[in-house]
C-alpha cells in the first residue's frame, strides 16, 4: 500500500509535473499595414479588428485624430496610426480597418490601419535591430523571409506617450 502524503505535496508534485509538459508556444502576432510600414501587434493587445465604420469628426484636433467611432455602443477614439508617426495618412478603402486597443488599456482607442497582413508566426521573422530611439513604440524591428521588415507595435508604450495623449490642435 502506498505510504499517504499530505495535499500540500501532492499539489506540489502535480504543479511539477503540469509544467514539465507544458512546453511554451509561440504566440501569433497580427501583421498589419499602417502607411508603408508593416506591423506586427500581439494579440492579448487587440481588443478586435472591425471594418470601417462612421466616424465623427472632432473640431479643433491634431491632423491624424480622425474622430469618434461607435463600436456595438461604446465610442472610441479613432487614430490615423500612420500618420500619428507622421507617415502617409491611411487611405479609407474597402481594405481599410479598426484596430480596437485591448480592453486592458481602458484607453477606448483604435488605430485606423489600411489593412490587416494575417497572423504571423515569430518563429518565422529574423530580429533585424533594436527599436529607433526615435520611435518609442517600436518594440524591435524583424525581418520576414522574403526579407521585408516587420516593426513589432507595443502598445503600452504607444498609449503613454504625451504626444498620443494631447489631442488638441489649438496653440498652448
Amino acid at each position: 500500500m502506498a505510504e499517504p502524503i499530505s495535499l500540500r505535496e501532492y499539489q506540489r508534485g502535480l504543479s511539477a509535473q503540469l509544467a514539465e509538459v507544458q512546453t511554451p508556444r509561440p504566440s501569433s502576432k497580427l501583421g498589419i499595414i499602417a502607411g508603408d510600414r508593416r506591423w506586427l501587434v500581439d494579440l492579448m493587445d487587440t481588443g478586435e479588428v472591425i471594418p470601417l465604420p462612421a466616424i465623427a469628426a472632432v473640431p479643433l484636433t491634431k491632423t491624424w485624430y480622425c474622430g469618434v467611432a461607435n463600436v456595438r455602443g461604446n465610442l472610441y477614439s479613432v487614430i490615423d496610426f500612420s500618420a500619428f508617426l507622421n507617415g502617409r495618412p491611411a487611405t479609407r478603402t474597402e481594405d481599410s480597418r479598426l484596430l480596437v486597443i485591448s480592453d486592458k488599456y481602458r484607453v477606448g482607442c483604435a488605430l485606423l490601419i489600411d489593412a490587416v497582413a494575417g497572423l504571423r508566426n515569430p518563429q518565422l521573422f529574423v530580429l533585424a535591430g533594436e527599436a529607433p530611439d526615435r520611435e518609442p513604440c517600436v518594440a524591435a524591428v524583424y525581418r520576414d523571409r522574403d526579407k521585408l521588415t516587420w516593426s513589432e507595435l507595443d502598445v503600452d508604450r504607444l498609449i503613454r506617450q504625451p504626444q498620443f495623449l494631447d489631442i488638441s490642435a489649438r496653440p498652448a
